[in-house]
């Protein structure tokens, strides 16, 4: 009996314990010589994927422990930060294996200097919109719902990623924005300080017009236009003695600036409307014409 236990133990160790070593010991990559040799085998390769296995199980615990208590706007942003660490912490674990196991990390990043140098070429406006995103999400520069102008398009933003930001245009267009952008370009944020916004719409009336009743029609358009807050009141200017005509402008707040352009346009019906009513005239270019004849001989 003792014997047949022996014979067992001997052939796990030798048959299928030496195969497995055999196995993991196959080279998968093996360049240099003496102390520049690099070997890769399969065995290395195994440690590491269950090294970032292991990482990512850890990982993926500490995001859920402290996401959990966070608002959703600062999840989104904690999650794209997150992205970049987990990179981080893979790309160490892997050197870290590899030193460990015994491979001139040296020698190897020696080797592949050229590869890097061509990869941070071809990713530099990569990098640029990764740290632009970092930049966003760690300064609060942008948020989620502020409504920006980039281009002359004018969106509200819906997301913010580590590379790239994400914008509804009035036209229900999405515009993809690379967040180094918001380092190298002014962009206009109507939302930063507060979310009203003041905008003005212009309108001219002929000459001889009583300008009192023409600030009070513009102001009743204005307080009887839904979306007109009634704090700060509006307020109308005369702004210039024009060619054709006097120039006023109504300058008014607004909760929600990204349908401003309809907010204008129904106030200029209103307008329109009223000045019909009250016999007022909005006037149009004119320019007089002087004919001289000829002298003839």
């Amino acid at each position: 009996m003792q014997e047949n236990i022996e014979a067992v133990k001997e052939v796990i160790a030798e048959d299928i314990w030496g195969s497995i070593k055999h196995f993991l010991h196959l080279e998968i990559i093996n360049v240099g010589a003496d102390d520049s040799k690099i070997v890769i085998t399969v065995g290395l390769l195994l440690l590491v994927f269950v090294s970032f296995y292991i990482a990512s199980l850890v990982l993926k615990l500490i995001r859920l422990v402290v996401s959990r208590k966070l608002p959703s706007n600062d999840q989104l942003k904690f999650l794209s930060i997150f992205t970049f660490i987990k990179y981080i912490v893979y790309i160490l674990i892997f050197i870290g294996v590899l030193s460990a196991s015994g491979v001139n990390i040296t020698l190897l990043l020696t080797a592949s200097a050229a590869l890097f140098v061509g990869l941070g070429l071809a990713l530099k406006e990569i990098f640029q919109d990764i740290i632009g995103g970092l930049y966003i999400i760690l300064d609060k520069s942008l948020l989620v719902g502020d409504i920006i102008e980039i281009n002359g398009k004018v969106g509200r933003v819906f997301e913010i990623k580590l590379r790239t930001t994400r914008a509804l245009t009035r036209d229900d267009k999405v515009v993809i924005i690379p967040n180094h952008n918001f380092i190298t370009e002014t962009i206009l944020n109507y939302t930063q300080n507060h979310r009203a916004t003041r905008e003005f719409v212009k309108v001219s009336v002929a000459y001889g017009t009583d300008v009192q009743k023409v600030k009070a029609i513009l102001e009743n358009c204005a307080k009887s236009q839904n979306q007109v807050l009634k704090k700060p009141s509006p307020i109308v200017f005369f702004e210039d003695f024009g060619d054709s005509g006097l120039v006023f402008s109504l300058n008014f707040f607004i909760s929600d600036s990204f349908i401003d352009p309809k907010i204008k346009s129904d106030l200029r019906f209103k307008i329109e409307a009223e000045f019909r009513k009250q016999n007022i005239t909005i006037p149009f270019p004119q320019r007089d014409l002087h004919i001289y004849p000829k002298n003839s001989d």
